[in-house]
């Protein structure tokens, strides 16, 4: 099972510095935003970057295009932060390791981008006119899922039997969850997913040519 960890704290930032830099900036932030207010109120969230779209005005969010990113590192409670981040903590350090740190980063904020833009696309096919605000690193830990769904369904060999099931089961459950919770962004995490298959996709084709 590639998702047990037996790291040490030490270890762990050392093998995986890219996934502990993330966990600490979203406490960190979480820790400034709700200092100074509270993170589940939509106008404080907003004034601190999270990610904000009007069908009439800004269907896409791209008059302050970085909220793609802040939001990225910014939660709405505390239960919200913890969830991700043992997410993260846990799944994450498999494919830091895959896909080497520079490439990682840029792998996540990519998919956490996507997740924010499939919010944005579907709330303006479903001609939503009220504002959206989002928030949460759901998007991207929905991107690192995508990844091993690709790893799980093509490249069985470089998964175990359960770490495949474990695969299967947090992606059937995020969804079913997504939809009974209407608090929680079924769209982003749909985008984030689908970005982090096809990327992953991307990276295997690169390094299949450069083994040929």
């Amino acid at each position: 099972m590639i998702f047990l960890r037996y790291e040490s704290f030490r270890s762990y930032l050392k093998l995986y510095p890219i996934t502990a830099a993330l966990i600490a900036l979203n406490l960190a932030y979480f820790i400034v935003v709700a200092l100074n207010g509270d993170p589940n109120n939509a106008y404080h969230a907003y004034k601190y970057g999270a990610f904000a779209t009007d069908v009439e005005i800004d269907p896409y969010g791209l008059q302050q295009p970085w909220r793609y990113v802040t939001s990225m590192f910014m939660h709405s409670g505390i239960e919200h932060l913890l969830y991700n981040m043992f997410a993260l903590l846990v799944f994450a350090p498999p494919l830091e390791y895959l896909l080497k740190q520079f490439r990682y980063a840029g792998f996540y904020l990519i998919c956490g981008i996507a997740g924010n833009g499939m919010s944005a696309l579907m709330n303006v096919i479903q001609s939503d006119m009220s504002p959206h605000i989002g928030v949460g690193a759901s998007g991207a830990i929905y991107g690192i899922y995508g990844a091993f769904l690709y790893l799980s369904l093509f490249r069985k060999t470089q998964l175990d039997e359960s770490s495949r099931k474990t695969v299967y089961v947090i992606l059937v459950f995020g969804v079913v969850y997504s939809i009974l919770v209407p608090q929680i962004d079924l769209w982003a995490h749909v985008g984030g997913a689908l970005a982090g298959f096809i990327l992953y996709h991307f990276f295997d084709r690169i390094k299949s040519r450069r083994h040929q």
